[in-house]
């Protein structure tokens, strides 16, 4: 289960928890502009604009969970399990795998509008990578300066829904969320106000009581309403590093900890947090392991390259020692 969302300072900033049961690998990748894109069902890419994101690599093919273009595009793809529809491959003459969505994306389109014009004549198609990495159902997240769409896949053809709240989680399809926000209109930052017997001396014992009924589990209906209202409600200056900060905090307000969420014999955990500040091409990130913010910035890189550039994960713990 995963929680993706779009935040705005100054500075537009794009990431998510990646909240899963295991680790693949995951590293740092840039693919520079003149690394071939080559894609099973729709034309090549061999000049693309550059981007950075956070990839399993299988050979020197980056597969991407997220990421962000020089544009200041930014795409992130979440776990859709059971809702998810891909078309069967022999029915589909222009459509995109799975595993491809993202490096299309990001190669090819410079704003959420290119992406909504480049999906008016494209499907997703049930194409896996390989037998080792077979596919995945998943949904995702399409931000750029201005605006986000959710991009979901289903039995009834391919839906585009703006997305004014500019988060998203899990299963159930985006309509539910935008409906289930609805019964927590009244949560709010400030002090309740006495509205159930006026007449009555009565007032909050506790700071916080605004937002009594705010949902505290880990399911992703709840990880959606508290991310909204995080994010909604976060007071921040426009400094980079208290914009990005306040961003991991935000994050920090729906991640999972490991021994709470039970997958088989493991437990599921956030693998990673990231924060992109998309209008400068700086990817950071933090692991479950290593809570230290590790930044990445994507110009300081040679992005007319023909092949990936990886900064592979820290995932060691990382502590300051004072004495």
């Amino acid at each position: 289960m995963c929680t993706a969302l779009s935040f705005r300072t100054n500075k537009h900033y794009f990431g998510r928890n990646l909240d899963y049961e295991r680790h693949y690998g995951e590293s740092i990748a840039i693919t520079p502009r003149n690394m071939p894109l080559h894609f099973r069902k729709t034309e090549d890419l061999c000049n693309h604009y550059a981007f950075i994101g956070v990839a399993t690599l299988s050979g020197d093919y980056p597969l991407y969970y997220d990421g962000t273009n020089e544009e200041g595009l930014s795409v992130a793809g979440l776990n859709f399990p059971g809702n998810a529809f891909y078309l069967p491959e022999t029915q589909c003459k222009n459509a995109v795998a799975p595993f491809e969505m993202i490096p299309l994306i990001l190669g090819k389109c410079k704003n959420v509008r290119q992406v909504q014009s480049l999906f008016s004549n494209l499907q997703i198609a049930s194409i896996p990578y390989s037998q080792d990495y077979p596919l995945t159902d998943l949904h995702w997240l399409v931000s750029d300066k201005n605006e986000s769409i959710v991009l979901e896949q289903r039995k009834d053809g391919l839906k585009i829904f703006h997305n004014p709240l500019e988060v998203l989680t899990n299963n159930p399809p985006f309509e539910y969320h935008l409906e289930n926000i609805k019964n927590y209109l009244s949560l709010q930052d400030a002090d309740p106000i006495n509205k159930i017997a006026p007449t009555v001396p009565l007032s909050p014992y506790s700071r916080g009581m605004g937002a009594m009924g705010l949902p505290g589990d880990l399911s992703s209906a709840s990880r959606f309403v508290r991310a909204v209202f995080t994010k909604f409600h976060s007071a921040v200056t426009e400094k980079e590093e208290d914009s990005v900060h306040q961003f991991f905090h935000i994050l920090d307000g729906v991640a999972q900890q490991e021994g709470c969420v039970k997958v088989d014999d493991l437990y599921e955990k956030t693998i990673y947090s990231c924060c992109c500040n998309a209008d400068e091409g700086i990817y950071y990130y933090k692991t479950y392991e290593n809570n230290r913010i590790t930044a990445v910035q994507m110009g300081k890189e040679n992005l007319d390259a023909d092949k990936p550039i990886i900064f592979p994960f820290r995932t060691k713990p990382d502590i300051f020692w004072m004495n």
